[in-house]
């Protein structure tokens, strides 16, 4: 389950400017090479008109839209909404833009509510979160003894299902970014969490390079539901549906635990798994930026209808390792907006059940009842002539493709395209990653075997030399296609 940020420029909150990064969020099962490609280059074609489908207040785009904290958190104690007060500004935009504030003035701020990151782990010595860390009273640190037999050895601050041991430490920065958005401390510097006095519980099934296994995150969900978590946060998800992973999550619900779901940064029509799986358990979030528009990346919600909103998802300042910050993008960025809701609104009712709140969340959400109609220009360009001379030195083939671009959005163009290597091996593939965002290039490659792995084993890293040097033609291939975009007059500008 590959998460692929772009940088790992990390900023103190100094006040110096943040190197915006990208989180890919996927995961893959299937013994094939699963690409995305981008180009900032193309030639018009046609003329298009979408309507954007609308049952009651469910958008085919947006879900139910924005989440709103004040009325979901009002809703829960029987009041209609709360009033308005003051935006908290700068790098606290993402809670001005759900109405965090507006429930914290009314008192509640999460307090009472424990929410599970399960992720990359968690940098519990943040000084931004460091007060705000779960801790399991019933275990006794560092004596080797299991002393609430729960079946893990010293789990004071949850477990790491990646290496199987207590240490939930991150390295990455993933899970750690995520943790600052739910429960940041409410101090003078850094970030406030939208549930800025709840607890995380850190539980790591990831591992430093942000890969793991089906098997890990079911059992980190077994863990969180078993163990008092009252919310989970999952900003991670793939393209392919896993029993073993519904069942966890199923689970969970039974528990009365409200699972948060990230819909993926595909930019594709519908979210994708376990998001998916919000037609009937838990909630799948959507991204969009400080003006409400939906990111280009982020998932949409699709014709069949299922408990997606939108939150803040592009820019967003948070934790990272070392007391430091970063602002990353992603929907996984917007997951855990929505989860501090779901924790500030168990902090005002705590009775209610994750049906409840998932109603409340949906009901309250921003769209109304009116469809949107939107015309614009689409262009294309196909693939096949560009990068035939790429593959012509390795023995990777990539199918034919279209890449369709919105001229009213054009900062980030993506379409799917398979890549398959001659060399087969049985059980095993390798699988490739890579994003265009911000004008940069994540690439990250892995070694990956069949889901069912010993010892539930995730998949070690590894490099190839063929196909380092296919992705250095692929980097060439997007050089051309930039040169394409200046020639037709289109560049964005940047040198």
């Amino acid at each position: 389950m590959p998460i692929n940020d772009t940088s790992k420029a990390l900023l103190s909150h100094n006040g110096l400017n943040s190197q915006l990064l990208s989180s890919a969020d996927i995961f893959d099962n299937k013994n094939q090479y699963n690409s995305y490609l981008s180009s900032s280059s193309y030639y018009q074609t046609s003329n298009a008109k979408i309507t954007t489908a609308t049952t009651k207040n469910y958008s085919s785009t947006t879900g139910y839209g924005l989440v709103n904290a004040a009325a979901a958190v009002a809703k829960a104690v029987g009041r209609n909404t709360f009033a308005n007060v003051p935006n908290l500004g700068g790098n606290n935009w993402g809670a001005d833009l759900v109405n965090a504030p507006e429930a914290w003035n009314n008192g509640y701020t999460g307090k009472g509510v424990v929410v599970a990151v399960i992720d990359t782990g968690v940098d519990y010595n943040h000084e931004d979160l460091k007060n705000n860390i779960w801790t399991n009273t019933k275990e006794i640190a560092g004596n080797g003894i299991d002393d609430d037999g729960n079946g893990y050895v010293d789990d004071v601050r949850g477990w790491n299902f990646n290496d199987n041991n207590n240490n939930t430490l991150d390295k990455n920065g993933h899970g750690t970014h995520v943790s600052g958005t739910i429960a940041g401390e409410k101090n003078d510097y850094g970030v406030t969490g939208i549930a800025y006095n709840a607890k995380i519980m850190p539980v790591k099934v990831l591992n430093d390079s942000g890969s793991g296994s089906y098997s890990a995150i079911a059992n980190g969900i077994y863990y969180a539901a078993n163990n008092g978590a009252n919310v989970i946060n999952l900003s991670l998800g793939g393209s392919f549906s896993n029993k073993t992973l519904q069942n966890a999550i199923e689970y969970a619900n039974s528990k009365g635990v409200v699972v948060v779901m990230a819909a993926g940064n595909d930019g594709g029509s519908q979210p994708n798994y376990p998001a998916r799986y919000a037609n009937n358990t838990g909630i799948a979030v959507g991204a969009v930026d400080r003006n409400n528009n939906l990111a280009n990346f982020s998932n949409r919600s699709g014709t069949n209808q299922l408990a997606y909103v939108t939150a803040p998802g592009v820019d967003v300042y948070s934790t990272v390792p070392n007391n430091q910050y970063a602002s990353y993008n992603g929907t996984s960025m917007a997951t855990p907006h929505v989860a501090g809701v779901v924790a500030l609104m168990l902090s005002a009712n705590r009775s209610l059940t994750p049906t409840q709140v998932r109603q409340i969340i949906t009901e309250t959400a921003g769209n109304n009842t009116q469809a949107a109609t939107v015309s614009y220009q689409t262009d294309s360009i196909n693939t096949s002539s560009i990068v035939k001379y790429a593959i012509g030195l390795s023995s990777y083939q990539i199918s034919t493709t279209n890449f369709s671009v919105d001229h009213n959005s054009v900062s980030e163009i993506t379409s799917p395209a398979k890549i398959t290597h001659q060399n087969n091996t049985i059980n095993s593939a390798t699988s490739l990653q890579l994003h265009y965002y911000n004008d940069s290039i994540g690439i990250k490659s892995y070694n990956s075997t069949d889901e069912e792995t010993p010892n539930n084993t995730p998949p070690t890293n590894g490099n190839n030399g063929q196909l380092g040097k296919f992705l250095e033609q692929l980097d060439q291939i997007q050089k051309q296609l930039e040169e394409y975009r200046r020639f037709l007059g289109l560049s964005n500008g940047k040198s």
